[in-house]
């Protein structure tokens, strides 16, 4: 009998179960892949603050200056040419000493002509200047 006993005996197992291993990998990566979207798109942000907003531009003193494609400019709707642009500005400024100008260019000009209108308006003495933009089209 001893002998059959030991024939029945305990053994060391020589393969080992993966099966609840690999149930907890994939468990781990689904909870992974349904959170990283959101990881991604949130971020901490600190808002800067200052005494300019609290100063906001009259709507009255906005002027735009329009540069279409054929390099045509217009101050408020007004054609005017480029070399008399700094004296139709500070005529302006006389009368309205915290003016902003907006400038709106064609999407297909260079952007050395639009910076060109901002060095001009930059000499004639306007402190607030401004790019018109639009967002993309999706």
């Amino acid at each position: 009998m001893s002998k059959r006993s030991r024939q029945y005996s305990l053994g060391t197992l020589s393969e080992l179960n993966v099966t609840p291993l690999l149930d907890l990998a994939f468990v781990l990566l689904i909870i992974f892949m349904i959170t990283a979207p959101f990881l991604a798109e949130s971020a901490d942000l600190i808002i800067p603050s200052s005494k300019a907003s609290r100063e906001a531009i009259d709507p009255s003193q906005v002027y735009t200056v329009s540069l279409d494609r054929n390099h045509k400019l217009e101050l408020d709707g007004q054609p005017v040419e480029r070399d008399t642009l700094a004296g139709s500005v500070r005529a302006l400024l006389t009368d309205h000493k915290d003016m902003a100008v907006i400038v709106k260019a064609h999407h297909l000009l260079p952007i050395q002509d639009v910076v060109g209108i901002m060095d001009i308006l930059r000499e004639a003495g306007v402190a607030h200047t401004s790019i018109v933009t639009k967002p993309e089209a999706e």
